[in-house]
Order: structure tokens, then C-alpha cells, then sequence
């Protein structure tokens, strides 16, 4: 220790000497880019200076650092917006993500963060190996696809380590929570600010022509031609920012409860920021937004009233707090409405006049059922429907691959989820893909059953919602929502820290605030 201290004051002059020197020099070009007006550099310089900040955070402390890489892995489209659509900006997220598996392996290799095995890792393995050989198809025109393809469906999936470490005790969930609803509030506001003001709010004059279509887009009511934006909020595409609603729609609802049955403060700004959420699901433009979000609210309160406290009283909190929820919902709409009458009224008379089934422009059964049929029809009229085309041939962002080949795209993509997974992987693709998705959510469900009538129960089941809605119904909608690296990452944090739940319950065995013990069966 004496040793380490003499030789760290005999380093302090040389590593005090170095600093001033790169100070000075730091200053002295950032000084020369603003007199010669090279804003370019000095942006390029910025950015990597914040993505160094996170580097070094999560290095010194993985734990802290991972916050700050949500905080990146939800603003980098924004910022890519403003630098032309950069690749070492898209790939930024993915080497801070590669950083924190790194700091916490070698925290678990010190003692300081809890490992487990999922129960699910043995079926899923098995569509990992599927994929990893379909790497090698001989009908894929090139490995460069499959590489594209791995990196898409699996280099998240370690991030289910990272939130199960992640929650140690009830203040950590807390913490993750108010972060996640917080970054939300934002996002919807922002989102909410683009599409009453116009789409050159938070998006630079002219786009890049990869993201050109993506994140200038407008839908037209059919019956009254009232066109309207769909905004895009800090993403690239207007779809990402839709599908980002969704899970803050659920993910929303479980903190709501979880916060009501804990007794916790802050439970009105989680009600103003579900209000907030709302509004942005309204404008979206998105029907699956506003659908699903729809779906989660009954289907949420129908799970959170089965699973509620009864035998300590406490249901009624929770009965509350969704009235509460919904009060707050329909006063938000109703303030956006008065103040912004036409952009509330273009969006309503889209949604009625495609959704009901009395227009004559009614679209949901086609869109839910005739055009994804179709498309899955379509998946099997390929000449490889049995063995696939390789992995990545189909998946999300094709287009950068084929541009760095400079060769035309695979023509084997198709607009339904099971199909993609067909015209990728082959006929075993989906099965396998059934078969791991439905070992991981009776699992999951195996592991917060006993979470029933407990403070914890509303957030578990919440997570498990989520789960099961971009597994099943939105992958069959299409496979680029599960693809889509914000949903995908989520869904890894997420699944972690459902996982750890029943432990944190037992840390901490208290309902509502009430000092009575839950008793938790010892089986699933």
C-alpha cells in the first residue's frame, strides 16, 4: 500500500504535465476550428468527447455508466440526424454496450455483481446455432449479410446480465424506473412539439437520403384529406418512434402500480408523464400505436386486478390509481384537444375513419390479417422456402449492406414477421423461433407467479405484457420491430430484471408500505 501511494506521488507531476499539455492543446485547435469556422469539427469533436464520458464512466463504474448508455442508445438517431446518417455514430451504441458487458463480467469475476443462468438459454441456443449456420447459405450473396443479421437478433440479448445485475435492491428499481420514465416524458414531448410545429423541429433542413423518406412522412384521412405529419421525435424514422411509444405505454402503466402499492412519492408525475405518452400515442399517426397501447391498458388492468393485495386491504389502492390513470389520460387528451384543435382532429378522423368497421375505408382487417397473410403466402412461393436464404437477407438495414458492396439488395424480404423468418432461416426458423419465444415467457411467468398480491406484481406482469406483445403479435407484424435496437434492447433489460424480481421481493417483504410479510410459495 506505501509502495502504491510513493509511486502514484512520484506519477502525479508527469500525469498533471500531461493534462496541461492536452489542455492546452484541446484549447488551442478548438480555438482555430471557431476562428476558421469549422463547426463540423468542433461538433465531431463534441460528440466524441460525450461517447469518451460514457466510456470512462461505464469503465469506472459500470452500474452509473449504464444509465448514461440509455441516455445515448435513445438520443444517438437525433444526433445522427444532424451528421449526415454517420455509421461510426449507429455503431457507437454497440461499443459502449460491448464496454459494459466487459466491466460487468469482470464484476462478476470479482464478486461485486450477481450472475444467473436463464432457464430459457438452452432452446434459445438452439435458434442461435440455426442462425449462425444459416450465416454460411450458399444462396446468401454474401457472409456480410449474416454478420449484419447476428449483430441484429443477438448482440443485445447479454444485456438480460446487465439488468438482472443491474437491480440489487428496491432503491435500484426505483432508480431505473423514474430514469426510464423520465427519458420517456421527453421523448413524447418532443415528439409532441414536432408534430404541431412541423417536421424541421428536432431534424436538420435537409436529411440524409437514407433517412429522407424515413423521417419525412405524412398520412392522409381517406374520406376528409386532411393530411397530417407523423412525427419522429429524436429518432430517424417516425415507425421507431411509434413502436418506442408502445413500450412506454406498458412499461408506464407497471411503474404506475408498482409505485401506488409501494406507497411511493412521485406517483402524480408518473400519472403527468402516462398522460404525456398518451398525447404522443394520439399524434403518432401509428394505428398499432394507438392499438396496442389500447390493448395493454385493458388487458393491464384486467392482470393488475387479478394479481392485486386482496388479503391486505390494499386492492383499492390499485383500483384507485387506475382511475387515477385514466382521469389524467382523458385530461391530457382533452387539454391537447383545446389547444390544438386540427392536429387532434386530422389524427381522430384517420383513426375512425380506418378503424371502424362501418367507413367505407375501413383497413383494419386487411392490415391486420389479408396483407400479412398475403405476405406470408408470399414467403413460401420462394424456391428456398425450406432451407432459407441466410441470415440477414431479410433483416433490418439490408440496404447499408448492399451499398457497402455495392451490389443490389436481396430480393427476399416480405411484410410479415414468420415469413422474414422463413425467407431467412428456412421452415425451422419460425418454429424454432415459436419454441424458444414460448419457453422464455412460461419461464418468466413460472418465476413472478408467486409475485401475486405483492407491491412488485403489477411491474412483473407489466414487463411479461411486454414481452409477449413484441414476441408475438408484433413480430407478426413484422420482424424488424423485435430488430428495431431500442425495442430489442429494452426487451433484454427488461427480461433481466423480471428475473430478479422475486428475490428483491424477498429482500424488502412488505405490501404497500404495510409492515406485513408475504408469505411466497417455495414452488412455482
Amino acid at each position: 500500500m506505501i509502495r502504491a501511494r510513493a509511486s502514484a506521488l512520484r506519477n502525479q507531476p508527469l500525469i498533471s504535465i500531461t493534462v496541461f499539455v492536452f489542455g492546452i492543446y484541446t484549447a488551442w485547435k478548438l480555438g482555430h476550428w471557431i476562428s476558421d469556422g469549422n463547426y463540423q469539427d468542433l461538433a465531431y469533436s463534441a460528440v466524441g468527447l460525450a461517447l469518451f464520458a460514457i466510456a470512462f464512466a461505464i469503465a469506472r463504474n459500470w452500474r452509473s455508466g449504464f444509465y448514461l448508455f440509455l441516455v445515448w442508445l435513445l438520443f444517438e438517431d437525433l444526433v445522427r440526424k444532424y451528421f449526415g446518417n454517420n455509421m461510426l455514430i449507429y455503431f457507437a451504441k454497440d461499443a459502449l454496450a460491448g464496454l459494459t458487458y466487459v466491466a460487468l463480467y469482470l464484476a462478476i469475476r470479482e464478486g461485486r455483481a450477481k450472475s444467473f443462468r436463464p432457464p430459457f438459454v438452452l432452446i434459445m441456443s438452439l435458434f442461435f446455432w440455426l442462425a449462425a449456420l444459416q450465416v454460411f447459405n450458399p444462396y446468401s450473396p454474401s457472409v456480410s449479410y449474416g454478420v449484419l443479421g447476428m449483430k441484429i437478433d443477438f448482440y443485445y440479448v447479454p444485456l438480460i446480465f446487465v439488468g438482472y445485475a443491474l437491480i440489487q435492491n428496491e432503491a435500484d428499481l426505483r432508480r431505473f424506473l423514474i430514469t426510464c420514465v423520465l427519458l420517456a416524458t421527453i421523448i413524447s414531448a418532443l415528439g409532441i412539439v414536432q408534430a404541431t410545429a412541423g417536421s424541421q423541429i428536432w431534424s436538420p433542413a435537409s436529411l440524409a437520403p437514407d433517412l429522407r423518406e424515413l423521417g419525412n412522412l405524412s398520412k392522409v384521412a381517406p374520406l376528409t384529406d386532411q393530411i397530417f405529419l407523423l412525427p419522429s421525435s429524436v429518432f430517424v424514422s417516425t415507425g421507431r418512434f411509434a413502436f418506442f411509444l408502445v413500450l412506454c405505454s406498458i412499461l408506464g402503466l407497471g411503474t404506475a402500480g408498482y409505485f401506488v402499492l409501494s406507497g411511493l412519492k412521485g406517483r402524480i408525475v408518473v400519472f403527468a408523464s402516462i398522460a404525456i405518452m398518451a398525447v404522443a400515442v394520439l399524434l403518432s399517426g401509428s394505428r398499432t400505436a394507438l392499438l396496442y397501447s389500447l390493448f395493454s391498458l385493458i388487458a393491464l388492468t384486467i392482470l393488475f386486478l387479478w394479481g392485486a393485495p386482496w388479503r391486505w386491504g390494499q386492492a383499492h389502492r390499485l383500483t384507485k390509481a387506475l382511475r387515477r390513470t385514466c382521469v389524467f389520460v382523458v385530461l391530457g387528451l382533452a387539454l391537447f384537444i383545446f389547444l390544438y384543435p386540427s392536429a387532434a382532429s386530422s389524427r381522430w378522423a384517420f383513426y375512425s375513419q380506418t378503424l371502424s368497421p362501418g367507413s367505407s375505408v375501413f383497413q383494419l382487417s386487411d392490415r391486420a390479417w389479408s396483407y400479412p397473410m398475403q405476405n406470408l403466402a408470399d414467403a413460401f412461393s420462394s424456391p428456398h422456402w425450406v432451407v432459407g436464404n441466410g441470415t440477414g437477407t431479410a433483416s433490418l438495414g439490408i440496404q447499408y449492406v448492399s451499398s457497402f458492396l455495392k451490389k443490389p439488395a436481396p430480393q427476399v424480404w416480405v411484410e410479415e414477421g414468420y415469413g422474414q423468418l422463413i425467407a431467412e432461416l428456412g421452415i425451422l426458423g419460425p418454429i424454432l423461433w415459436i419454441l424458444w419465444t414460448a419457453t422464455l415467457l412460461w419461464t418468466a411467468w413460472k418465476a413472478i407467479r408467486p409475485l401475486r398480491q405483492t407491491r412488485i406484481f403489477p411491474l412483473a406482469i407489466a414487463i411479461l405484457w411486454y414481452a409477449f406483445v413484441l414476441l408475438y403479435p408484433l413480430t407478426y407484424l413484422g420482424l424488424d420491430i423485435f430488430q428495431n435496437f431500442v425495442n430489442n434492447a429494452f426487451l433484454w433489460v427488461l427480461i433481466g430484471i423480471l428475473f430478479r424480481l422475486p428475490e428483491i421481493a424477498t429482500i424488502q417483504p412488505f405490501v404497500g408500505g404495510l409492515n406485513r410479510k408475504l408469505a411466497l410459495p417455495k414452488t412455482c
